[in-house]
């Protein structure tokens, strides 16, 4: 009897556990239904699903750094695929739209011939850029400030012309950075110092920098300490890869001058604006390179000339050039700066500081023969490829400046061009709750890569950076993010991004990136595939993110599942390891993600040369 109601009540358990189970998998079943939405991916994700795609796991896909052999390419679509062979050897340190043998063809006046000038379609490779013979993953942070391998930008021309001026070193393999620079010898750190005596550096009201004529860019490198991100760029000149220099060490810079096109940043964007003999020619034609700076400086920010014409009478001999020519390029300056209306806080040494008035539009109203003429431009972040102007752009506008938040308070406070309703389309809901859309998709990325948060990855690019979400969700003072903005993109929130302590810069796709190759340890992009879908082809978009991306760099790319299958078969042909993932929220979802690691290789490894 006792055998009986035991064998009964093992039945009961045996059949509540099944109708357990089964209302579990109906509730995940409609749970997942009513999160995909309605849309033509639906069909095709579900599709993927059900071909054993093995969307969920990552058996072949290694983070970790190997440099080791060829790993075997991840392609199981069972379609042939074009293959990518490797560029040839002079194209290992290849910048498509600074190309010095091109720009020899441009003008040499006002920097024309340094600026962008990227090659026509027919022109474009179609290979892959191969990495130097020893090519190493850098040093983490902060020890890559101090250390560059020597095989991965191997020139030593730094070494011998900055010498005495103690921008950097060559030490048997490596290249050590000293902190010096043209204007602070003695070091990046005493040099901050003597700013922060006038600039309140330490309290996050200033966060956001812009170093023109950077050099090695050593003074973003040590502001980064003190919590300030500095935007460093020069041009690709005699000064051989001293951007390439500036990325080897993990710090943020582009290739650019200050000629006759617009910055690519937007209005209102920095804190502060630096010049260390940066030979930048302020006082010609009218000022206008003071103008540009005026518009990306925010109210209230500051700039800081270090270097000629500053402190004139004592160096002219040094410098070697005649006093009289000194005298009126800093009367020239100063007359700008008054037209401006920045008023001058400090002159110590070589070294002088304005800071742009918050009531700047009030203060110009009130000058007596004022020869201020006001830009006409409705919109002062139309900046691709226009040229500049000589006229003032408008404060008022575009945010109030005064409710800044110091940072780090600012990274999820609501940036004022959204508070005030500025960006179409984006009120104060949509930005919450998209800050914590990128929490999430965050979250689900760190355990996908579980070294996102290690300090392997320093140099990260979002290449279609929305609100700036993904960059505010992975704040790490072990990396930085660079937030591209498409040209094309539906809404132009780079000023929000700016607002928000972040920094970034205007691009377009269908072009090369003003970098070296080899400069970003991680890239993502949401929606870039969708968005340039019907503008240029992927396949060029793919071979540029591969010229940039450093060996075993990794890839995640966010996207419709129709888009991400055409993405699939493209770098099926490359050297990457990859895999394409379900949405966190389930397979029903459209959006998938897929994740890859770029394999290593170098010059010579594996197969013959490109013929190009």
């Amino acid at each position: 009897m006792a055998n009986k109601s035991l064998g009964d009540n093992r039945t009961r358990t045996s059949v509540s556990i099944f109708i357990v189970a089964g209302l579990c998998c109906f509730f995940y079943l409609l749970g997942s239904w009513q999160r995909s939405g309605v849309g033509k991916g639906d069909s095709i994700a579900l599709a993927v699903t059900k071909s054993g795609e093995n969307c969920n796991i990552l058996p072949n896909l290694n983070f970790e750094t190997r440099h080791g052999g060829q790993a075997g390419s991840i392609d199981d679509s069972g379609t042939e695929v074009k293959k990518f062979k490797p560029c040839r050897p002079r194209y290992t340190d290849h910048t498509p739209c600074q190309d010095q043998k091109r720009a020899m063809h441009f003008p040499r006046e006002n920097m024309i011939y340094r600026e962008r000038h990227c090659p026509p379609p027919e022109k474009k490779l179609h290979c892959l850029i191969p990495a130097p013979k020893g090519y190493v993953t850098p040093f983490p942070w902060p020890k890559s400030r101090d250390y560059v391998p020597y095989a991965n930008a191997p020139y030593k021309s730094l070494t011998v012309e900055k010498a005495i001026q103690n921008w950097i070193q060559y030490e048997g393999n490596v290249f050590r950075f000293p902190g010096g620079g043209t204007q602070f010898p003695q070091g990046a750190d005493k040099y901050i110092d003597q700013l922060a005596s006038v600039i309140p550096i330490q309290n996050g009201t200033v966060r956001t920098a812009l170093d023109t004529g950077c050099g090695v860019a050593s003074w973003g490198a040590y502001l980064w300490k003190r919590n300030v991100i500095a935007m460093s760029f020069a041009p690709r000149d005699s000064h051989e890869a001293q951007v390439q220099f500036a990325l080897e060490r993990g710090v943020p810079a582009v290739i650019g001058v200050l000629g006759t096109v617009k910055m690519p940043y937007p209005s209102r964007a920095f804190d502060m604006v630096h010049c260390s003999r940066c030979l930048i020619p302020w006082g010609a034609a009218d000022g206008i390179l003071m103008m540009e700076v005026d518009r990306v400086l925010r109210p209230g920010g500051y700039w800081v000339l270090s270097g000629p014409p500053i402190n004139w009478k004592t160096n002219y001999k040094a410098w070697q050039r005649p006093m009289e020519d000194l005298q009126e390029e800093q009367r020239k300056i100063e007359e700008i700066a008054k037209l401006l209306c920045w008023e001058k806080k400090s002159e110590k040494g070589e070294t002088a500081i304005w800071q742009k008035r918050m009531d700047a539009d009030s203060c110009r109203s009130t000058q007596k023969d004022s020869e201020a003429t006001l830009c006409k431009s409705t919109d002062p972040d139309d900046v691709w490829y226009n040229k500049m102007e000589a006229c003032i752009t408008p404060s008022k506008g575009n945010g109030d400046d005064e409710g800044l938040k110091p940072f780090p308070e600012r990274l999820f406070a609501v940036p004022p061009r959204i508070a005030n309703g500025l960006v179409s389309g984006v009120s104060v809901e949509a930005y919450l709750e998209d800050n914590k859309k990128w929490k999430k998709h965050v979250s689900a990325y760190k355990k996908i890569n579980k070294l996102i948060d290690t300090g392997r990855y320093r140099n990260i690019m979002d290449m279609n950076s929305g609100l700036g979400g993904f960059a505010a969700a992975l704040q790490s003072p072990k990396l930085w993010v660079m937030n591209v903005m498409p040209t094309i993109a539906e809404k132009n929130t780079l000023g929000v991004i700016y607002e928000r302590g972040l920094i970034g810069i205007y691009h377009d796709w269908c072009e090369a990136f003003s970098t070296y190759p080899r400069t970003y340890d991680l890239l993502h992009a949401h929606g870039l595939f969708s968005l340039y879908k019907d503008k240029c082809d992927f396949e060029d978009i793919l071979l540029e993110m591969d010229r940039i991306l450093r060996p075993e760099g990794a890839v995640i790319l966010r996207d419709d599942v129709d888009v991400l299958i055409k993405v699939k078969k493209i770098i099926g042909g490359m050297r990457w390891d990859f895999k394409l993932m379900d949405h966190e929220d389930g397979p029903l979802v459209p959006e998938k993600i897929l994740v890859a690691v770029k394999q290593y290789w170098t010059v010579g490894d594996n197969n013959s040369t490109s013929t190009r």
